[in-house]
């Protein structure tokens, strides 16, 4: 894949989002994915060349046919990115985890002492 803003990009509009699940299933061409959408084949050939320019799909040429299925690895290096993000928020959580029982921990210890006194 080219890059992350790239993909990103391509991934933003919900019908494209759309056709990469409809790809999921496995390949398919240009009119069986403009089907569901109520816009022009040459509209969903657009979408396509988005996804395509984005690494995300790939075409092969049968005759008139340009069949369309998901990129092998395409979906990868944003795995990877989304990956360092949850890394980095699970440590967050981690941390607060140890805060908010540390706070916890000083709450119960004062009210044990503050009843301890009276």
């Amino acid at each position: 894949m080219q890059n992350l803003d790239t993909a990103f990009s391509a991934l933003a509009d919900p019908t494209r989002r759309a056709i990469l699940a409809r790809l999921a299933h496995g390949e398919a061409g240009v009119m069986e994915l403009a089907a569901p959408f109520q816009i022009t084949q040459p509209a969903i050939s657009r979408h396509l060349k988005v996804l395509e320019g984005a690494g995300l799909i790939v075409r092969r040429i049968e005759g008139t046919k340009r069949p369309c299925r998901l990129a092998p690895d395409a979906i990868a290096p944003i795995e990877q990115w989304l990956a360092t993000l949850r890394t980095a928020l699970t440590a967050n959580y981690d941390r607060l985890d140890n805060v908010l029982a540390e706070t916890n921990l000083a709450e119960t210890e004062r009210t044990t002492h503050d009843q301890a006194e009276t």
